[in-house]
């Protein structure tokens, strides 16, 4: 099926807002733009939601900020597609960045894939918040309060923070990084070999 999807199909041609809604209306989450999808782990969630049980969820990072821990999320999201047979080329060193129109492509792909499964009906019993609870991987210690507006995060209000970015200064332990500092300069060849290994394991 994933290689019956070509550029021209149908799928490509499903508008930003109709992606971000059913995002949001599955996943009970609160996006605005497509990059803040860039991570993997919405990915990772949308087929754990179609194949329930197959995506290991505790592997799955919804506070991946830097590029190491989101391709981290695409290796968790290619291993699934390996075991499930499904044939899709994952350009990670792309949707790491962050650019809106990649992005876009790929959960057009994504969402026509997992509408082809099961007629688009959506899992009744699949709690979403819960499996990102219990399955995601939660990078700050239980006792510590979370201060960053994660994907996690998203869908409960910040009522009268004070903080317009949803930021608090004095944030939990191991916080995602800049890019640029996200570990100097040895940290970029590591990013590339992953997403090498990642980009490899397809064929």
């Amino acid at each position: 099926m994933a290689s019956n999807i070509g550029i021209m199909d149908s799928a490509y041609f499903v508008g930003r807002n109709e992606i971000l809604t059913w995002i949001n209306n599955r996943l009970q989450l609160n996006l605005s733009r497509i990059e803040e999808a860039a991570s993997g782990a919405v990915q990772c969630q949308m087929m754990d939601m179609t194949y329930p049980g197959v995506v290991p969820m505790h592997k799955v990072n919804f506070d991946a900020k830097t590029e190491y821990d989101m391709i981290q999320n695409y290796k968790v999201l290619q291993e699934v597609f390996n075991k499930l047979k499904i044939e899709k080329h994952l350009e990670v060193n792309r949707l790491v960045k962050g650019r809106p129109l990649d992005n876009l492509e790929f959960l057009q792909w994504l969402k026509r894939y997992c509408d082809s499964v099961n007629g688009g009906i959506m899992n009744e019993n699949y709690n979403p918040v819960e499996r990102r609870c219990k399955g995601g991987k939660d990078r700050y210690p239980k006792g510590s309060q979370k201060s960053s507006k994660s994907l996690q995060a998203n869908n409960l209000p910040n009522p009268g923070s004070g903080d317009t970015v949803g930021l608090n200064k004095t944030s939990g332990p191991k916080q995602g990084k800049p890019y640029a500092a996200a570990g100097g300069a040895n940290s970029s060849g590591e990013v590339q070999a992953l997403s090498k290994e990642v980009s490899l394991s397809v064929y």
